[in-house]
């Protein structure tokens, strides 16, 4: 899905010619890709748009809705534009324009400012905000600015919330501000978006939304992972017998907690489908981070069409990719949960790693009411896992101290594990901390980092699903080699679990 003029060799640059070939085929995949800009109408689209084909002399392209804005361009009313998956581009070649991206995403412009998101990227807030302008045609607060009129438009067209408290969800300063963006960007105010349709009383903080995931999409897998890995007290899940079903998870915001819940099922088409979103918050300033996190839970932004074609070419994975097309790799909505659940499950069963999770969360989570049935804790932080005494757990004293070590990382600062940090980096981090070997540290990157090409040789689930094939070599997967760990694990009746022998304390 590169759209990148490769004779230019300049950052953010298109490919004219393979950009224009995909708005007449009107080529879902590439929506959320790149933006079509037209002179003529002063709009800006999807790829996709079912509108006429606009002359070539009169588009242009733009990585980002927020660039379209900033050349002057309006969105689209026929076609939507904001309304698609981010571009899978941010977790391929994450570079510190995709780290960005999924950090402005989750609302740290909101939170934070500028300084706050270049700090995390480890850059001056001017030399990022020159670099995004460069390979994303806007600087952070266009693209914030961005981020906020696109929620804001989604809670207004599929939400009951007063227009104030829409206002303030998506992040906006004040009514006035929200009321100016939502002109500028769909040249209608935000009462003439939502029509005629009256705002009905409704639970407080509870929103319903559409998450925007291309298709294929393999829900059912998805959440039959997620459904055997739930952990009483923060996650719940039902399976159907058809394989659909939902999962549900407390979520810790940064104003205060919440719930998510997700509905699942297999998706086939056409290019773009929608899975059904619910989320009980306590602070409606928490939309924008509820909503990235459960994007990166589902692993929203994945291009499954090119990576079910790569896999799909090698026999030893084509009838895998056949039976579970667009198949996705869990993410998770906290990277430091993911962490403290990953050593856990050092060297046991998923079901021992889930019910040594399940008394961490009993005797340390933060006890909160939610409303929902087994939905009654948060996960406990990083510094209240940091405080525990090797001996409170009913493991090896030695990964006992392997947990503590790295929850007080986590705690001090020292270590990072949202999308925002380069991966080697982190990777590195990971290995020098006792009790961290490599299978623990690339299982945090598949899942906490979004890592598409992650290979864990050592694992024993992957040992066996490869029996058949001796001589395969897993680098051909590449990039998507998270993808194929995912399609042998699930083709195996025992769930992944870590590597029998012993490696740096695992």
């Amino acid at each position: 899905m590169d759209m990148t003029d490769t004779a230019t060799g300049e950052p953010g640059s298109l490919d004219f010619s393979r950009c224009y070939t995909a708005v007449r085929s009107r080529d879902r995949r590439f929506d959320g890709v790149f933006y079509t800009a037209v002179r003529t109408t002063g709009i800006y689209c999807r790829p996709s748009c079912p509108a006429r084909t606009p002359a070539s002399a009169n588009v242009s392209f733009h990585r980002t809705a927020a660039a379209a804005q900033t050349a002057g361009y309006r969105a689209c009313k026929r076609c939507l534009p904001d309304a698609t998956p981010g571009s899978p581009d941010w977790d391929v070649a994450a570079t510190v324009a995709g780290r960005a991206m999924h950090l402005i995403g989750d609302g740290v412009v909101d939170r934070e400012g500028v300084e706050g998101l270049a700090s995390r990227l480890g850059y001056t807030s001017r030399h990022l905000s020159r670099l995004l302008t460069s390979e994303l045609g806007a600087g952070p607060l266009a693209l914030a600015r961005t981020q906020r009129a696109q929620t804001a438009r989604a809670l207004v067209e599929s939400t009951t919330l007063g227009l104030t408290d829409v206002a303030f969800a998506a992040g906006f300063s004040s009514v006035r501000q929200f009321n100016e963006t939502m002109q500028e960007v769909y040249a209608a105010t935000p009462s003439e978006l939502r029509g005629r349709r009256v705002p009905a009383s409704t639970t407080p903080g509870a929103i319903a939304l559409r998450i925007a995931v291309r298709t294929p999409f393999s829900g059912s897998t998805l959440l039959r992972f997620l459904a055997d890995r739930a952990v009483p007290g923060i996650e719940v899940a039902e399976v159907r017998p058809d394989g659909t079903g939902w999962y549900a998870r407390t979520l810790d915001l940064p104003h205060g907690p919440g719930t998510a819940r997700v509905d699942l099922a297999d998706e086939d088409g056409p290019g773009t489908a929608y899975v059904d979103l619910r989320l009980a918050l306590d602070d409606l300033r928490d939309t924008t981070a509820a909503l990235a996190r459960v994007r990166l839970l589902l692993d929203a932004d994945a291009d499954p069409v090119a990576v079910d074609e790569h896999l799909g070419a090698d026999p030893a994975l084509a009838g895998l990719v056949a039976a579970r097309p667009g198949l996705r790799v869990p993410g998770h909505v906290e990277g430091t949960e993911l962490a403290v659940r990953a050593v856990l499950g050092q060297q046991v069963t998923v079901v021992a790693a889930r019910t040594a999770a399940a008394r961490l969360v009993a005797s340390r989570g933060r006890a909160i009411s939610t409303g929902t049935d087994g939905l009654t804790h948060l996960f406990p932080d990083a510094a209240t896992v940091a405080a525990m005494d090797p001996e409170d757990f009913r493991m090896p004293r030695a990964r006992g101290r392997a947990l503590i070590g790295l929850s007080a990382a986590l705690a001090a600062g020292d270590l990072v594990l949202d999308r925002g940090p380069d991966r080697a980096e982190v990777r590195t981090a990971l290995l020098a901390l006792p009790g961290i070997g490599p299978w623990t540290a690339d299982y945090i990157a598949l899942r906490a980092l979004g890592h598409p090409d992650i290979w864990l040789p050592s694992d024993v689930g992957v040992r066996n699903a490869l029996r058949a094939h001796p001589d395969v070599d897993p680098a051909q997967w590449s990039p998507w080699r998270s993808y194929a760990l995912l399609h042998l694990w699930t083709s195996l009746s025992d769930p992944p679990r870590p590597p029998l022998p012993d490696h740096r304390g695992e």
